[in-house]
């Protein structure tokens, strides 16, 4: 059976695309297969081979050994050599790896050629500057010499989603790598492409076998034998809350494993009558929310505007919004590209219906755009309450709701007014106010004047229902580690 399979993206780029599991260096086949959609047409791509219990457990084992066959004792230069290799052939790659990117996932080809894949050779470099840089600690503990060491975890596992394939591929492994761990990644049955030819790379780059497996499956089927394996020392889970919980107990009902988890958002946006300029306000907006087709896990989808701006804003917001052209993800005037899958897509028409019902008034979009492929238009509700549902549950579409604040303590609550806290945003001119406000805010990112600046040397994670734990950065480590003390009697 082939595991390859050619094809031409819109724009007449040929790619070949690689359709087994990555498992020990090497591409398998899986006991079933499944279909990926291109979601700009709804067409099939290609059938990928998909990971059931075999397959999980020849990933985990290839993983296992490699750790005990001498990863976990690596040397930390060579360790970092090998991550800037791969950084290397995923720059030199950079086009294919954007042109499937966008054919999997239907994000504009700029946004993947800017962000997606230039991201991932950023957190490799980034992590392969860490692997010389983790020190212990000695402690004086009475006439004893006692002291630290940070060792790797073991296998780890990353269940990572559709919406950003490659950059949470390499949320994943490139802190595990450094730390001397060996991976295992389940990709989303929606978006496998990307990360499998990042197998092809794996290999080029001189990786020994085992180090890094790259599998397809269902989550229900693939994921969850990965949660549970025993042999799993640590699972990092982006995804839903409903998912990220599943996880958690399976993880507490096998070994105990490390759990870190980046969950669901609805993030408050909030725009002070002091904003310096209500264009950049605006601006910074709608790249909040309609980014990725919104598909975004700290979306700005709640807005909130000081009333005595309130309407300029919106006529801003709504002729700028407006203005976007949703499309071909390969045409460079495009913004916004389709919803990952029908069933996404529908989701999405649901969540507008509701708003209607509720009594929000859909002021822009809520139509589908084309008869084809999976495009919604850019939404814009306002007259909303904060107990709608389109202000209390996680959306993931080009859907935003508007409203307006009095004051600081009316604009806090109503941004706390909800299960999530993965990031919010401040628009104003006062440091002061920036500073305060950021400081109450219940959020593990808050960003002032600005929105989804995402970066490898800043920490990412959620407060309450959307994860614990923390990646990207030096913080990113602690979870690929464990602290052994050693405690010696020197006889003094």
């Amino acid at each position: 059976m082939s595991l390859t399979t050619e094809f031409t993206t819109a724009d007449g780029y040929k790619l070949t695309l690689n359709t087994g599991l990555f498992i020990n260096n090497e591409f398998v086949e899986g006991s079933s297969t499944i279909e990926t959609i291109n979601p700009s047409t709804g067409q099939v791509i290609t059938a990928v081979q998909a990971a059931e219990a075999k397959e999980v457990d020849a990933a985990v084992e290839a993983a296992h050994k490699a750790y005990y066959g001498g990863w976990k004792n690596s040397c930390p230069r060579e360790r970092a050599r090998l991550m800037h290799k791969l950084a290397d052939l995923v720059e030199r790659d950079i086009d294919e790896l954007a042109h499937i990117e966008t054919l999997d996932n239907g994000k504009p080809l700029k946004d993947a050629l800017s962000f997606d894949v230039p991201g991932l050779a950023g957190q490799l470099r980034y992590f392969a500057g860490c692997t010389d840089k983790v020190h212990g600690k000695v402690i004086e503990t009475q006439g004893k010499l006692s002291y630290t060491i940070h060792e790797p975890i073991g296998v780890c596992g990353g269940i990572i989603p559709w919406n950003f394939p490659l950059a949470m591929l390499s949320w994943k492994i490139a802190p595990a790598l450094a730390m001397s761990n060996t991976v295992v990644i389940k990709t989303s049955e929606l978006t496998p492409l990307s990360a499998l030819k990042l197998g092809s790379l794996i290999v080029e780059a001189g990786f020994p076998p085992g180090v890094i497996n790259i599998i397809t499956g269902y989550g229900h089927v693939a994921g969850d034998l990965l949660a549970r394996h025993m042999k799993v020392s640590k699972i990092a889970f982006t995804g839903s809350t409903a998912v990220g919980r599943l996880i958690m107990k399976a993880a507490a009902e096998t070994n105990l494993k490390k759990v870190t988890l980046e969950l669901g958002g609805k993030s408050p946006n909030i725009v002070f009558d002091d904003v310096e300029n209500l264009d950049e306000a605006v601006f910074w907006s709608r790249l909040g929310i309609y980014m990725n087709a919104g598909q975004v896990c700290c979306a700005g989808s709640r807005i909130f505007v000081q009333e005595g701006i309130y309407d300029q804003f919106i006529e801003k917001f709504k002729a700028l919004a407006a203005s976007g052209t949703v499309g071909n993800p390969y045409d460079a005037n495009t913004i916004q590209g389709p919803q990952i899958s029908e069933r996404q897509f529908e989701r999405v028409m649901g969540y507008i219906e509701s708003g209607k019902e509720e009594g929000a008034t859909c002021l822009l979009g809520g139509n589908r755009v084309g008869d084809s492929g999976y495009f919604i238009e850019p939404t814009i509700f306002t007259d909303v309450t904060t107990k709608m549902k389109i202000m209390q549950e996680e959306i993931f579409g080009p859907v935003v709701a508007i409203t307006k604040f009095k004051d600081v303590d009316e604009v806090i609550a109503m941004a706390h007014d909800t299960d999530y806290g993965l990031a919010a945003a401040v628009f104003t001119s006062s440091l002061k106010r920036a500073i305060t406000v950021s400081n109450r805010l219940e959020a593990g990112t808050v960003w002032v004047n600005c929105y989804n600046q995402i970066s490898e040397n800043v920490p990412f994670g959620g407060y309450k229902q959307s994860g614990n734990g923390r990646e990207n950065s030096v913080y990113a480590l602690d979870n690929y580690t464990q602290i052994k003390a050693v405690k010696i009697n020197i006889g003094l």
